[in-house]
């Protein structure tokens, strides 16, 4: 069962095979991760934490009215977090056979694997319901409309986001599960996402992974070892009225559809273009190694080497004021358009900032001159306050509470 379990994970591009090959071969399969990223610290692991491989992101609706009720839920919530991050199962009773066990048993014996758990509220949670709207982060405004965005309302919002992040599928996914069970009657799921295939590197150590258009993606983004940049364009700092949102961020989730049959229609020069970079090695057009820096006033025979619609002209700190964000986001692939019958497969873009505003300006600016449009559409969106990271004996949502 475990071979067919991880070949059906395989084959959705959600696991990856080299765990298979020794047991194919007849040799005994290779332990699983034992890696544990601390559940607690100043701020929320999943964040500035070497991006792992698999994703599963899901935003949840509070059902009930009861305040006291959705905290008892987010205390459970982050016992049964804390306990999955450290490899353990979600604690309860197990014991009873005329019951439910505690944990639906998916990840036994598959170790932490690099497992994170990163919760955020969005602003929909302060709406008065639970008397919270005092308690409101200044910047928690819902994102305003953007340029070339047809969103679904079935994959947009959400009161409550948990970010599950490891090197295991099922690890992840075992996350998104468990909470959903034990938050019922007090939440309901509202969208899910699983994603394969990071598409940024957040650690120093760490090869920039290509998207599913084959371009390097993230080359220039924020690395962990990045102390003062964290500071500068990540954490909220102590001009945050609310305490519990300092040393938090906040995180957009874009679905971002990709068009790949067209893409992949357009000819090499017009899709290096697009990018502004070379499809092989990552440089950009205007260098021969994936981290020189880009010239962007160096012209050629019809004008700038990098067009003045590519993509990283466009998004690039210097053009921007030397505004950053943190890209921590992973391909997606959900089936097939029924109505084209083209692949249903993109970018789920997640990027953290220490105010949303960072994101809408780039957006806007991406959004109306872009060539990269031509390609892909924002059909998703979600916007979530991360509070800080939980010290000594703190729960989720005390800071609320």
């Amino acid at each position: 069962m475990e071979l067919s379990r991880r070949r059906l994970f395989g084959g959705l591009g959600l696991a990856g095979g080299a765990a298979l090959v020794a047991g194919a071969c007849g040799a005994p399969a290779a332990a699983p991760p034992a890696a544990t990223v601390p559940f607690r610290g100043p701020h929320q692991a999943g964040i500035a934490t070497d991006a792992q491989d698999r994703l599963a992101f899901a935003a949840y609706d509070v059902t009930t009215t009861d305040r006291a009720q959705l905290a008892a839920m987010l205390r459970t919530w982050s016992a049964a977090a804390e306990a999955m991050t450290a490899g353990a199962p979600v604690p309860g009773d197990s014991t009873g056979l005329q019951t439910p066990p505690a944990d639906t048993g998916e990840a036994a014996g598959l170790g932490p694997a690099r497992l994170t758990v990163t919760i955020g509220y969005g602003p929909s949670l302060f709406d008065g319901r639970f008397g919270l709207a005092s308690r409101r982060p200044a910047a928690l405004d819902p994102l305003p409309a953007l340029p070339g965005e047809i969103l679904d309302p079935a994959r947009t919002g959400g009161d409550l986001c948990i970010q599950a992040c490891s090197d295991d599928p099922v690890v992840a996914f075992h996350v998104v599960r468990n909470l959903a069970r034990l938050g019922r009657g007090t939440v309901v799921t509202r969208w899910t996402q699983l994603g394969f295939g990071r598409t940024s590197s957040t650690g120093a150590g760490q090869e920039t992974p290509r998207n599913l258009m084959g371009f390097k993606d993230g080359t220039r983004n924020l690395r962990s070892d990045d102390g003062a940049g964290f500071d500068q364009h990540v954490w909220v700092g102590g001009e945050e009225p609310q305490a519990w949102m300092r040393g938090g961020s906040y995180l957009v989730a874009r679905r971002i559809r990709m068009f790949l049959e067209t893409w992949d229609r357009d000819r090499l020069d017009d899709q290096q273009n697009v990018f502004g970079r070379v499809k092989g090695s990552g440089a950009p057009l205007t260098g021969k190694a994936e981290f020189d820096a880009p010239d962007f006033t160096a012209a050629g025979p019809t004008g700038t080497i990098i067009p003045d619609d590519a993509h990283m002209r466009l998004a690039a700190p210097e053009n921007n004021g030397g505004l950053r964000i943190l890209r921590r986001g992973y391909s997606f692939t959900d089936g097939t358009d029924p109505q084209t019958g083209d692949l249903d497969a993109g970018l789920f873009f997640v990027s953290y900032q220490n105010d949303p505003a960072r994101f809408v300006t780039l957006q806007r600016k991406l959004g109306r001159s872009d060539a990269l449009n031509e390609y892909i559409r924002h059909v998703g969106s979600g916007l979530f306050a991360v509070p800080a990271g939980l010290q000594g004996t703190a729960q989720w949502g005390d800071g609320l509470f």
